[in-house]
Formats: C-alpha cells, structure tokens, sequence
C-alpha cells in the first residue's frame, strides 16, 4: 500500500511540474497573448519563435528543460528516501508523467506542446550523453531539410534504437533494467511521433514549413 502512494504522489508532482507551460505562460505574461491561437497551436518553442520572436523562444526552451530535470530529480528523491526501490525507477515515472502533463496540462485546458524541449530535459537529467546523439540525428535531418519537425521525427524513432544501444554497451544496464528503459524511451518516442501526425502529412505533401523560407506556403494552421 505505501509503495502504490509512494508511485501516485510521484506520479502526481511530475504531472503537475509537466502542466507548468512555459510557453503558454510567457505568451500570456510578456507577450498578452495566447500562442496556442497562432501558428500550428502549439505551446512548443518552434510556434513561439514564429510567433513571438527568438526571446519568447529562448524562454520556453529553458522552462520546458527545467521542468524535465526537476520532474526526475523529483522522482528519484522521492524513491530513493521513500521506497526500498532503485532510484532510477523514480526518475523513469516521473519522466513520463511530466511529459503527459506538458502534453495535456491540467492548468492551461488540457493542451500544451508536443514534448520535445521537456523530454530532452529529463534525459539530460538520467543520461546527459544521449542528449548529444538525439542533438546529431535531430542536425543530421534539421540542416539540409530545414524543418523542425522532420529533425523531431527522426528523433523520436531513433529514441529507444540509442537508448538499447547506449544502455547495453556504454552503462551495461542488467537485461531487467534496459528492458524498462527502452520501454520507457519507446513510449515517449511513439508520443512524440502521434503529436507530430500533421506534421509528418506535410512534410509528405512537400508543404511543411521550412525555416529558409522556401516553404510552398505556410500550412502550420490547422
């Protein structure tokens, strides 16, 4: 019974850090607006740029990051001082349910982002060095492309593809253990592939927007 309130409160805690939105909360503060009403509607820092400009931007990516490092440091506190129960799994459940709360966050009507900026945080939190493989897939499909979400896609379906890799050779994670992690990074992956639906039907079409301005037009809107 006190691990399942143990797991809830974490669980709780990181879902309410996840709903924290920085970018509906610096739109709505710094700028007197809503960016879920402009762009693609999204709360993510792509829509605030476009929207808003690189300061509206720069501000969301460091709160979305903040949250995702604080929301596993959270949890593996709370595992590791509570539960007879290894930190990490701490970290893996609130991973998770920061990201949800990014997602639908229960403070701003149950739509936020699309969980890329507060998904990296919280692995920068676990494992700081798989940061820097997802950043080079994320450049490898970003810089000849110029589109955000064709380096978010590539990211996303490569997540648990490095984090097996990563977790069998470079930390050695017993069978058990790797088994939760990638798991876990296939969750997160999959979610990030669902929110990105439209996305990727545009970057099919030829009509997703590029940052070099040579986008047919802008189909962000929905």
């Amino acid at each position: 019974m006190k691990e399942i309130l143990w797991f809830v409160l974490t669980a709780l805690l990181s879902y309410l850090l996840g709903s924290i939105n920085t970018g509906i909360i610096v739109s709505k503060v710094l700028m007197h607006g809503d960016v879920r009403k402009h762009g693609s509607g999204s709360a993510g820092m792509t829509n605030m740029l476009r929207t808003y400009g690189k300061k509206a931007a720069i501000l969301t990516a460091l709160g979305d990051v903040l949250k995702g490092v604080l929301a596993v440091l959270l949890g593996e506190w709370l595992f590791a001082n509570t539960l007879a129960m290894p930190a990490q799994w701490g970290g893996y459940l609130a991973y998770i349910f920061a990201i949800i709360g990014h997602w639908k966050p229960v403070f701003f009507g149950f739509k936020g982002g699309k969980c890329i900026l507060v998904s990296a945080g919280g692995l920068l939190a676990m494992h700081p060095v798989m940061v820097l493989f997802l950043v080079s897939v994320f450049l490898l499909f970003f810089l000849p492309t110029r589109m955000v979400s064709a380096g978010s896609v590539a990211m996303a379906v490569s997540f648990p593809i490095i984090a097996g890799l990563y977790g069998h050779f470079a930390l050695k994670m017993p069978t058990s253990e790797l088994r939760l992690f990638v798991a876990v990074t296939m969750f997160v992956g999959a979610l990030v592939l669902y929110l990105h639906r439209a996305n990727i039907k545009r970057i099919l079409n030829g009509t997703e927007y590029r940052f070099d301005g040579k986008n047919k037009k802008d189909t962000e809107k929905k």
